[in-house]
Protein backbone atom coordinates (compact mmCIF):
# COMPACT_ATOMS: atom_id res chain seq x y z
CA UNK A 1 0.00 0.00 0.00
CA UNK A 2 1.32 3.37 -0.69
CA UNK A 3 2.42 5.39 2.32
CA UNK A 4 0.05 8.55 1.52
CA UNK A 5 -3.08 6.04 2.24
CA UNK A 6 -1.70 6.11 5.55
CA UNK A 7 -2.20 9.65 5.84
CA UNK A 8 -6.18 10.41 7.14
CA UNK A 9 -6.44 13.61 5.08
CA UNK A 10 -4.93 12.42 1.72
CA UNK A 11 -7.74 9.21 2.44
CA UNK A 12 -10.53 11.21 3.33
CA UNK A 13 -9.79 13.61 0.20
CA UNK A 14 -9.92 10.19 -1.84
CA UNK A 15 -13.31 8.65 -0.50
CA UNK A 16 -15.20 11.90 -1.13
CA UNK A 17 -14.12 11.97 -4.59
CA UNK A 18 -15.37 8.41 -5.20
CA UNK A 19 -18.69 9.48 -3.33
CA UNK A 20 -19.09 11.63 -6.56
CA UNK A 21 -18.08 9.57 -9.00
CA UNK A 22 -22.28 9.00 -10.75
CA UNK A 23 -23.97 5.48 -10.43
CA UNK A 24 -23.88 3.69 -13.72
CA UNK A 25 -26.57 0.75 -14.73
CA UNK A 26 -23.54 -1.96 -13.55
CA UNK A 27 -21.98 -0.31 -10.77
CA UNK A 28 -23.35 2.16 -8.18
CA UNK A 29 -20.97 4.44 -6.05
CA UNK A 30 -22.56 2.83 -2.97
CA UNK A 31 -21.17 -0.63 -3.97
CA UNK A 32 -17.99 1.26 -4.78
CA UNK A 33 -17.79 2.19 -1.27
CA UNK A 34 -18.86 -1.13 -0.19
CA UNK A 35 -15.64 -2.56 -2.03
CA UNK A 36 -13.64 -0.24 -0.32
CA UNK A 37 -14.72 -1.10 3.16
CA UNK A 38 -14.10 -4.79 2.81
CA UNK A 39 -10.28 -3.99 1.30
CA UNK A 40 -8.49 -3.65 4.64
CA UNK A 41 -9.33 -2.61 8.03
CA UNK A 42 -7.55 1.07 6.94
CA UNK A 43 -10.39 1.79 4.64
CA UNK A 44 -13.17 0.22 6.32
CA UNK A 45 -14.57 3.24 8.90
CA UNK A 46 -14.30 5.91 6.06
CA UNK A 47 -15.54 4.20 3.89
CA UNK A 48 -18.55 3.45 6.29
CA UNK A 49 -18.80 6.66 7.05
CA UNK A 50 -19.84 8.05 3.52
CA UNK A 51 -21.73 4.48 3.13
CA UNK A 52 -24.12 5.39 5.68
CA UNK A 53 -23.86 9.20 5.38
CA UNK A 54 -27.53 9.57 3.75
CA UNK A 55 -30.63 7.29 4.22
CA UNK A 56 -33.70 7.38 3.38
CA UNK A 57 -36.22 5.04 5.70
CA UNK A 58 -34.97 2.68 8.84
CA UNK A 59 -35.08 -0.69 6.18
CA UNK A 60 -31.13 -0.07 6.16
CA UNK A 61 -30.33 0.03 8.95
CA UNK A 62 -33.11 -2.58 10.42
CA UNK A 63 -31.47 -5.09 7.25
CA UNK A 64 -28.60 -5.23 9.87
CA UNK A 65 -31.03 -7.34 12.25
CA UNK A 66 -30.12 -11.04 11.66
CA UNK A 67 -34.36 -11.94 11.43
CA UNK A 68 -35.45 -9.02 9.39
CA UNK A 69 -32.47 -9.06 6.84
CA UNK A 70 -34.56 -11.65 4.75
CA UNK A 71 -37.98 -9.93 4.91
CA UNK A 72 -36.26 -6.58 3.56
CA UNK A 73 -33.94 -8.16 1.07
CA UNK A 74 -36.04 -10.70 -0.62
CA UNK A 75 -35.08 -12.97 -3.40
CA UNK A 76 -33.56 -12.40 -6.78
CA UNK A 77 -33.05 -8.88 -6.22
CA UNK A 78 -36.17 -7.31 -4.97
CA UNK A 79 -36.32 -5.06 -1.79
CA UNK A 80 -38.99 -3.51 0.60
CA UNK A 81 -39.56 -0.55 -2.19
CA UNK A 82 -40.97 -3.38 -4.63
CA UNK A 83 -43.48 -4.47 -1.99
CA UNK A 84 -46.45 -2.23 -1.57
CA UNK A 85 -47.80 -4.18 1.73
CA UNK A 86 -45.94 -3.28 4.60
CA UNK A 87 -43.08 -6.03 5.70
CA UNK A 88 -43.41 -5.08 9.04
CA UNK A 89 -47.42 -6.06 9.22
CA UNK A 90 -46.99 -9.15 12.57
CA UNK A 91 -43.21 -8.82 12.96
CA UNK A 92 -42.09 -8.60 16.76
CA UNK A 93 -41.11 -5.60 18.44
CA UNK A 94 -36.94 -5.69 18.62
CA UNK A 95 -35.26 -7.75 21.28
CA UNK A 96 -32.75 -5.93 23.28
CA UNK A 97 -29.45 -7.38 21.27
CA UNK A 98 -31.18 -6.86 17.99
CA UNK A 99 -32.03 -3.16 18.72
CA UNK A 100 -27.95 -3.21 19.50
CA UNK A 101 -27.87 -4.65 15.71
CA UNK A 102 -30.08 -1.88 14.46
CA UNK A 103 -27.91 0.89 16.12
CA UNK A 104 -24.48 -0.36 14.69
CA UNK A 105 -24.15 2.28 12.45
CA UNK A 106 -26.48 4.87 13.50
CA UNK A 107 -23.93 6.87 14.54
CA UNK A 108 -22.81 7.46 11.10
CA UNK A 109 -26.21 8.81 9.93
CA UNK A 110 -25.99 12.49 9.14
CA UNK A 111 -28.84 12.57 6.46
CA UNK A 112 -32.36 10.62 7.39
CA UNK A 113 -35.50 10.34 5.74
CA UNK A 114 -38.71 8.46 6.82
CA UNK A 115 -41.96 8.15 5.83
CA UNK A 116 -43.23 4.64 6.97
CA UNK A 117 -45.16 4.46 10.08
CA UNK A 118 -44.02 1.43 12.00
CA UNK A 119 -42.64 2.51 15.67
CA UNK A 120 -43.61 -0.63 17.31
CA UNK A 121 -40.52 -2.21 16.06
CA UNK A 122 -37.93 -0.13 17.90
CA UNK A 123 -39.88 -0.25 21.41
CA UNK A 124 -37.17 -1.10 23.09
CA UNK A 125 -34.94 1.68 22.68
CA UNK A 126 -35.72 4.03 25.58
CA UNK A 127 -37.71 7.63 24.55
CA UNK A 128 -34.58 9.66 25.77
CA UNK A 129 -32.11 7.80 23.38
CA UNK A 130 -30.14 9.55 21.33
CA UNK A 131 -29.65 6.78 18.40
CA UNK A 132 -28.38 9.68 15.83
CA UNK A 133 -25.71 11.76 17.16
CA UNK A 134 -24.42 12.89 14.30
CA UNK A 135 -27.33 13.60 12.18
CA UNK A 136 -27.96 17.27 10.98
CA UNK A 137 -30.79 16.75 8.18
CA UNK A 138 -33.70 14.73 9.29
CA UNK A 139 -37.25 14.25 7.59
CA UNK A 140 -39.83 12.56 9.22
CA UNK A 141 -43.10 12.25 10.87
CA UNK A 142 -43.40 13.24 14.21
CA UNK A 143 -44.38 9.98 15.48
CA UNK A 144 -40.49 9.40 15.73
CA UNK A 145 -39.67 12.39 17.28
CA UNK A 146 -39.22 11.11 20.59
CA UNK A 147 -36.26 8.55 19.04
CA UNK A 148 -33.98 11.21 17.34
CA UNK A 149 -33.68 13.82 18.88
CA UNK A 150 -29.98 15.01 18.00
CA UNK A 151 -28.73 18.31 19.89
CA UNK A 152 -26.37 18.46 16.67
CA UNK A 153 -29.78 18.71 14.24
CA UNK A 154 -29.49 21.32 11.80
CA UNK A 155 -32.02 20.50 9.19
CA UNK A 156 -35.56 19.09 9.72
CA UNK A 157 -38.90 18.23 7.50
CA UNK A 158 -41.86 17.21 9.59
CA UNK A 159 -44.18 15.27 7.87
CA UNK A 160 -46.81 15.13 10.20
CA UNK A 161 -47.45 17.53 13.48
CA UNK A 162 -47.92 16.66 17.50
CA UNK A 163 -47.40 17.30 20.76
CA UNK A 164 -44.06 15.59 20.59
CA UNK A 165 -42.84 19.19 18.41
CA UNK A 166 -42.86 20.36 21.91
CA UNK A 167 -39.72 18.28 23.04
CA UNK A 168 -37.72 18.44 19.69
CA UNK A 169 -37.74 21.65 19.59
CA UNK A 170 -36.55 22.76 23.14
CA UNK A 171 -34.14 19.51 22.75
CA UNK A 172 -32.81 20.18 19.46
CA UNK A 173 -31.18 23.47 20.43
CA UNK A 174 -28.78 23.85 16.96
CA UNK A 175 -32.08 23.50 14.87
CA UNK A 176 -31.44 25.92 11.67
CA UNK A 177 -33.71 24.55 9.14
CA UNK A 178 -37.33 23.36 9.76
CA UNK A 179 -39.95 22.67 7.32
CA UNK A 180 -43.35 21.30 8.41
CA UNK A 181 -45.80 20.09 5.38
CA UNK A 182 -49.19 21.67 5.54
CA UNK A 183 -50.13 18.21 3.94
CA UNK A 184 -50.89 16.15 7.65
CA UNK A 185 -49.75 12.85 6.65
CA UNK A 186 -49.47 9.49 7.64
CA UNK A 187 -52.34 9.66 10.52
CA UNK A 188 -51.58 13.75 10.71
CA UNK A 189 -54.60 15.65 11.55
CA UNK A 190 -55.37 19.42 10.80
CA UNK A 191 -56.72 20.25 13.68
CA UNK A 192 -53.26 19.76 15.42
CA UNK A 193 -51.76 22.54 13.31
CA UNK A 194 -52.01 24.67 15.81
CA UNK A 195 -49.67 23.66 17.93
CA UNK A 196 -47.50 25.12 15.43
CA UNK A 197 -47.22 28.82 16.30
CA UNK A 198 -47.04 27.65 20.24
CA UNK A 199 -44.09 25.90 19.55
CA UNK A 200 -42.12 27.29 16.77
CA UNK A 201 -41.30 30.16 18.63
CA UNK A 202 -38.87 28.28 20.44
CA UNK A 203 -36.77 27.21 17.24
CA UNK A 204 -34.38 30.91 18.62
CA UNK A 205 -32.06 29.92 15.91
CA UNK A 206 -33.63 29.57 13.05
CA UNK A 207 -32.11 30.29 9.41
CA UNK A 208 -34.84 28.86 7.56
CA UNK A 209 -38.48 27.99 8.44
CA UNK A 210 -41.34 26.44 6.20
CA UNK A 211 -44.64 26.06 7.63
CA UNK A 212 -48.31 26.40 7.63
CA UNK A 213 -50.13 29.41 8.63
CA UNK A 214 -48.84 30.86 12.13
CA UNK A 215 -50.74 33.22 14.87
CA UNK A 216 -50.23 37.03 15.40
CA UNK A 217 -48.01 35.81 18.69
CA UNK A 218 -45.39 33.83 16.92
CA UNK A 219 -44.90 36.44 13.82
CA UNK A 220 -44.53 38.68 16.44
CA UNK A 221 -41.91 36.48 18.08
CA UNK A 222 -39.87 35.24 14.75
CA UNK A 223 -39.32 39.02 14.09
CA UNK A 224 -36.86 38.72 16.83
CA UNK A 225 -35.27 35.68 15.81
CA UNK A 226 -32.09 37.50 14.44
CA UNK A 227 -30.54 34.07 12.75
CA UNK A 228 -34.12 33.82 10.72
CA UNK A 229 -33.06 34.94 6.41
CA UNK A 230 -36.03 32.20 4.96
CA UNK A 231 -39.60 32.59 5.61
CA UNK A 232 -42.30 30.66 3.87
CA UNK A 233 -46.07 30.07 4.50
CA UNK A 234 -47.69 27.58 2.87
CA UNK A 235 -51.43 27.38 3.41
CA UNK A 236 -51.78 24.17 1.75
CA UNK A 237 -54.48 21.56 -0.15
CA UNK A 238 -57.50 21.17 0.84
CA UNK A 239 -57.37 24.98 2.18
CA UNK A 240 -56.71 24.71 5.86
CA UNK A 241 -58.43 26.72 8.31
CA UNK A 242 -55.41 28.96 9.54
CA UNK A 243 -55.33 30.79 12.80
CA UNK A 244 -56.57 33.98 13.16
CA UNK A 245 -54.69 37.38 13.03
CA UNK A 246 -55.14 39.84 15.41
CA UNK A 247 -53.87 43.32 13.26
CA UNK A 248 -53.50 45.16 16.83
CA UNK A 249 -50.84 42.77 17.84
CA UNK A 250 -48.83 42.92 14.32
CA UNK A 251 -47.74 46.65 14.08
CA UNK A 252 -44.65 47.58 13.06
CA UNK A 253 -42.70 44.70 13.04
CA UNK A 254 -39.06 44.33 11.69
CA UNK A 255 -38.06 41.05 10.22
CA UNK A 256 -34.56 42.57 9.75
CA UNK A 257 -32.18 40.06 8.16
CA UNK A 258 -34.91 38.33 6.26
CA UNK A 259 -33.65 38.15 2.62
CA UNK A 260 -36.63 35.23 1.05
CA UNK A 261 -40.21 35.36 1.94
CA UNK A 262 -42.51 33.13 -0.05
CA UNK A 263 -46.69 32.85 0.63
CA UNK A 264 -47.83 29.40 -1.03
CA UNK A 265 -51.27 28.23 -1.98
CA UNK A 266 -53.03 30.71 0.27
CA UNK A 267 -56.91 30.58 -0.07
CA UNK A 268 -57.58 34.87 -0.36
CA UNK A 269 -54.42 36.06 1.65
CA UNK A 270 -56.33 39.17 3.08
CA UNK A 271 -54.77 38.40 6.49
CA UNK A 272 -51.38 37.82 5.09
CA UNK A 273 -51.09 41.40 3.49
CA UNK A 274 -52.20 43.11 6.80
CA UNK A 275 -49.17 41.41 7.95
CA UNK A 276 -46.56 42.72 5.06
CA UNK A 277 -48.13 46.06 5.61
CA UNK A 278 -47.74 46.49 9.11
CA UNK A 279 -44.13 44.65 8.68
CA UNK A 280 -40.27 45.67 7.88
CA UNK A 281 -38.08 43.91 5.57
CA UNK A 282 -35.06 46.01 5.04
CA UNK A 283 -32.68 42.91 3.97
CA UNK A 284 -35.36 41.58 1.86
CA UNK A 285 -34.28 39.88 -1.86
CA UNK A 286 -36.72 37.52 -2.97
CA UNK A 287 -40.47 38.11 -2.56
CA UNK A 288 -43.26 34.92 -3.55
CA UNK A 289 -46.73 35.26 -3.17
CA UNK A 290 -49.56 32.79 -4.81
CA UNK A 291 -53.17 32.73 -3.70
CA UNK A 292 -56.47 31.69 -4.92
CA UNK A 293 -58.63 34.70 -4.94
CA UNK A 294 -57.54 37.90 -4.41
CA UNK A 295 -59.91 40.68 -5.28
CA UNK A 296 -58.51 43.72 -7.04
CA UNK A 297 -58.54 45.59 -3.89
CA UNK A 298 -56.49 43.57 -2.33
CA UNK A 299 -54.59 42.62 -4.82
CA UNK A 300 -53.61 46.39 -4.80
CA UNK A 301 -53.05 46.69 -1.18
CA UNK A 302 -50.42 44.13 -1.83
CA UNK A 303 -48.85 45.95 -4.12
CA UNK A 304 -48.77 49.06 -2.08
CA UNK A 305 -47.41 47.31 0.97
CA UNK A 306 -44.70 45.35 -0.49
CA UNK A 307 -43.64 49.19 -2.11
CA UNK A 308 -43.32 50.29 1.39
CA UNK A 309 -42.07 47.31 3.34
CA UNK A 310 -38.49 49.00 3.00
CA UNK A 311 -37.14 47.17 0.65
CA UNK A 312 -36.60 49.32 -2.25
CA UNK A 313 -32.89 48.64 -2.41
CA UNK A 314 -32.41 45.10 -2.18
CA UNK A 315 -35.60 43.38 -3.43
CA UNK A 316 -34.43 41.68 -6.26
CA UNK A 317 -37.01 38.99 -7.41
CA UNK A 318 -40.74 39.82 -7.34
CA UNK A 319 -43.38 36.31 -8.45
CA UNK A 320 -46.91 36.83 -7.71
CA UNK A 321 -49.65 34.72 -9.31
CA UNK A 322 -53.23 34.51 -8.58
CA UNK A 323 -55.69 31.45 -10.15
CA UNK A 324 -58.89 33.62 -9.36
CA UNK A 325 -60.62 29.85 -9.48
CA UNK A 326 -63.87 31.72 -8.35
CA UNK A 327 -64.15 33.71 -12.10
CA UNK A 328 -67.31 33.52 -14.00
CA UNK A 329 -68.39 34.31 -17.77
CA UNK A 330 -70.52 37.13 -16.50
CA UNK A 331 -67.93 38.52 -14.16
CA UNK A 332 -66.21 41.86 -15.25
CA UNK A 333 -62.59 41.42 -15.72
CA UNK A 334 -60.78 43.48 -13.36
CA UNK A 335 -57.71 46.12 -13.59
CA UNK A 336 -54.78 45.42 -11.87
CA UNK A 337 -51.93 48.49 -11.82
CA UNK A 338 -48.75 46.70 -9.62
CA UNK A 339 -45.99 48.30 -12.24
CA UNK A 340 -46.12 51.68 -10.78
CA UNK A 341 -45.82 50.01 -7.19
CA UNK A 342 -42.67 48.15 -8.37
CA UNK A 343 -40.56 51.15 -9.80
CA UNK A 344 -39.14 51.87 -6.37
CA UNK A 345 -37.46 48.68 -6.75
CA UNK A 346 -34.54 49.78 -8.26
CA UNK A 347 -32.34 46.50 -7.83
CA UNK A 348 -34.69 43.88 -9.77
CA UNK A 349 -33.43 41.46 -11.96
CA UNK A 350 -36.84 39.47 -11.88
CA UNK A 351 -40.28 40.30 -12.10
CA UNK A 352 -42.93 37.06 -12.43
CA UNK A 353 -47.07 38.80 -13.02
CA UNK A 354 -49.68 35.91 -13.56
CA UNK A 355 -53.08 36.84 -12.98
CA UNK A 356 -55.77 34.79 -14.85
CA UNK A 357 -58.50 36.80 -16.14
CA UNK A 358 -57.31 39.85 -14.54
CA UNK A 359 -55.92 42.65 -16.79
CA UNK A 360 -52.37 43.55 -15.74
CA UNK A 361 -52.00 47.49 -17.18
CA UNK A 362 -49.24 48.24 -19.14
CA UNK A 363 -48.69 50.20 -22.15
CA UNK A 364 -45.30 51.82 -24.10
CA UNK A 365 -44.69 54.56 -21.67
CA UNK A 366 -44.95 52.46 -18.42
CA UNK A 367 -42.80 49.84 -20.24
CA UNK A 368 -40.44 52.19 -20.82
CA UNK A 369 -40.55 53.22 -17.24
CA UNK A 370 -39.97 50.26 -15.44
CA UNK A 371 -36.77 49.42 -17.97
CA UNK A 372 -35.56 52.71 -16.93
CA UNK A 373 -36.21 52.28 -13.19
CA UNK A 374 -34.83 48.49 -13.36
CA UNK A 375 -31.39 49.35 -15.03
CA UNK A 376 -30.55 45.15 -13.80
CA UNK A 377 -33.55 43.50 -14.81
CA UNK A 378 -32.87 40.09 -16.46
CA UNK A 379 -36.32 38.43 -16.83
CA UNK A 380 -39.28 40.11 -17.23
CA UNK A 381 -42.71 37.84 -17.50
CA UNK A 382 -46.01 39.37 -17.51
CA UNK A 383 -49.11 37.36 -17.73
CA UNK A 384 -52.85 38.05 -17.57
CA UNK A 385 -54.09 35.11 -19.82
CA UNK A 386 -57.63 34.68 -20.00
CA UNK A 387 -60.28 35.20 -23.01
CA UNK A 388 -62.10 38.10 -21.11
CA UNK A 389 -58.73 40.08 -21.32
CA UNK A 390 -59.22 43.55 -23.02
CA UNK A 391 -56.00 43.88 -25.90
CA UNK A 392 -53.18 45.14 -24.61
CA UNK A 393 -51.74 48.91 -25.44
CA UNK A 394 -48.43 47.68 -25.99
CA UNK A 395 -46.95 47.58 -29.37
CA UNK A 396 -44.07 46.21 -31.22
CA UNK A 397 -42.51 49.80 -30.74
CA UNK A 398 -43.22 50.26 -27.46
CA UNK A 399 -41.23 47.07 -26.94
CA UNK A 400 -38.10 47.51 -28.94
CA UNK A 401 -37.53 51.01 -27.03
CA UNK A 402 -37.95 49.30 -24.00
CA UNK A 403 -35.19 46.82 -24.92
CA UNK A 404 -32.76 49.62 -25.75
CA UNK A 405 -33.06 50.51 -22.15
CA UNK A 406 -32.31 47.26 -20.05
CA UNK A 407 -29.29 45.51 -22.15
CA UNK A 408 -29.19 43.02 -19.73
CA UNK A 409 -32.81 41.72 -20.33
CA UNK A 410 -32.54 37.71 -20.97
CA UNK A 411 -36.07 36.98 -21.15
CA UNK A 412 -39.24 38.78 -21.96
CA UNK A 413 -42.99 38.00 -21.81
CA UNK A 414 -45.46 40.59 -22.04
CA UNK A 415 -49.28 41.06 -24.25
CA UNK A 416 -48.89 42.93 -27.38
CA UNK A 417 -51.02 44.61 -29.83
CA UNK A 418 -50.73 44.19 -33.30
CA UNK A 419 -53.41 45.78 -35.32
CA UNK A 420 -50.91 47.66 -36.60
CA UNK A 421 -47.01 46.77 -37.15
CA UNK A 422 -45.81 49.95 -36.40
CA UNK A 423 -41.67 49.48 -36.73
CA UNK A 424 -40.71 49.53 -40.65
CA UNK A 425 -38.99 46.22 -41.88
CA UNK A 426 -36.16 48.17 -43.73
CA UNK A 427 -35.11 50.34 -41.32
CA UNK A 428 -31.54 50.11 -40.00
CA UNK A 429 -32.03 47.71 -36.48
CA UNK A 430 -30.92 48.54 -33.07
CA UNK A 431 -30.02 45.22 -32.17
CA UNK A 432 -30.40 44.14 -28.80
CA UNK A 433 -28.29 40.82 -27.61
CA UNK A 434 -28.63 40.08 -24.43
CA UNK A 435 -32.18 38.88 -25.15
CA UNK A 436 -32.71 35.07 -25.69
CA UNK A 437 -36.00 34.47 -24.60
CA UNK A 438 -39.19 35.96 -25.79
CA UNK A 439 -42.79 35.33 -24.98
CA UNK A 440 -45.56 37.59 -26.84
CA UNK A 441 -49.50 37.22 -26.14
CA UNK A 442 -51.84 38.65 -28.07
CA UNK A 443 -55.53 38.47 -28.69
CA UNK A 444 -55.46 37.54 -32.26
CA UNK A 445 -56.02 34.11 -32.80
CA UNK A 446 -53.28 34.57 -35.87
CA UNK A 447 -50.64 37.30 -36.39
CA UNK A 448 -51.09 39.24 -40.00
CA UNK A 449 -47.79 39.64 -41.94
CA UNK A 450 -45.93 36.47 -40.32
CA UNK A 451 -43.60 37.17 -42.88
CA UNK A 452 -42.94 40.78 -42.45
CA UNK A 453 -42.49 40.11 -38.27
CA UNK A 454 -40.44 37.47 -38.74
CA UNK A 455 -37.94 40.22 -40.69
CA UNK A 456 -38.34 42.83 -37.74
CA UNK A 457 -37.51 40.08 -35.17
CA UNK A 458 -34.75 38.40 -36.69
CA UNK A 459 -33.48 41.92 -37.71
CA UNK A 460 -33.36 43.23 -33.63
CA UNK A 461 -33.23 40.33 -32.11
CA UNK A 462 -30.76 38.22 -33.41
CA UNK A 463 -30.59 35.34 -30.63
CA UNK A 464 -34.38 35.01 -30.46
CA UNK A 465 -34.99 31.98 -32.60
CA UNK A 466 -38.71 31.64 -32.37
CA UNK A 467 -41.28 33.19 -30.14
CA UNK A 468 -42.93 31.52 -27.44
CA UNK A 469 -47.49 31.85 -26.91
CA UNK A 470 -49.75 29.44 -25.04
CA UNK A 471 -51.86 29.93 -28.00
CA UNK A 472 -49.93 29.17 -30.97
CA UNK A 473 -50.77 32.49 -32.98
CA UNK A 474 -46.75 32.86 -33.50
CA UNK A 475 -46.58 29.87 -35.36
CA UNK A 476 -46.60 31.32 -38.91
CA UNK A 477 -44.09 33.39 -37.77
CA UNK A 478 -42.03 30.95 -35.96
CA UNK A 479 -41.70 29.06 -39.21
CA UNK A 480 -39.99 31.84 -40.90
CA UNK A 481 -37.77 32.60 -37.81
CA UNK A 482 -36.69 28.86 -38.19
CA UNK A 483 -36.04 28.95 -41.67
CA UNK A 484 -33.93 32.45 -41.42
CA UNK A 485 -31.67 30.72 -38.64
CA UNK A 486 -31.08 27.97 -40.85
CA UNK A 487 -30.16 30.25 -43.85
CA UNK A 488 -28.08 32.50 -41.26
CA UNK A 489 -26.68 29.04 -39.98
CA UNK A 490 -25.44 27.14 -43.28
CA UNK A 491 -24.06 31.20 -44.40
CA UNK A 492 -21.97 30.74 -41.70
CA UNK A 493 -20.36 27.40 -42.30
CA UNK A 494 -19.87 28.34 -45.89
CA UNK A 495 -17.72 31.52 -45.00
CA UNK A 496 -15.43 29.21 -42.43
Amino acid sequence: MHQALLVPEVLLEIFAYVNTIPSTQTTSTQKLLAALARTCKIFYEPAMDLLWTEIHELEPLLGCVTKLHPLIYRSRGMTWRDNFISWAKGVEPLSAHEAHQFLRHSSRIRTLNIQSDDPHLLSVIPADACVFPRLRSLSLSTTYLDLILPHALHQCHLLTVNEGLQSFVTRCIALEQLRIYPEMRNGGNVAELPLLSDRIRWCTLLVTLSCPMLDSTTWKDLSYVPTLLKLEIDQGYPYNDPPSLSEQDIVNLSFLNITSLSFRRLDDGAEIITVIQHSQFPSLKEFKFEAKYLISGEAERLFHALSRCKACRTLEKISICLFDEYFTESQDVETLTPIPHFLCFTQLRTLQLMCCDSYIYLDNDLLSQAMSSWPHIHTLEINDSGDHVPSSEVSLRGIFTALGLCPQLHTLRVPINLTTIDIDPDAEPIQHTSLRSLGLETSESETADAVTLARIISAWLPCVDRVHSMYGSWDGVNKYLKSSTAATALYAAGAS
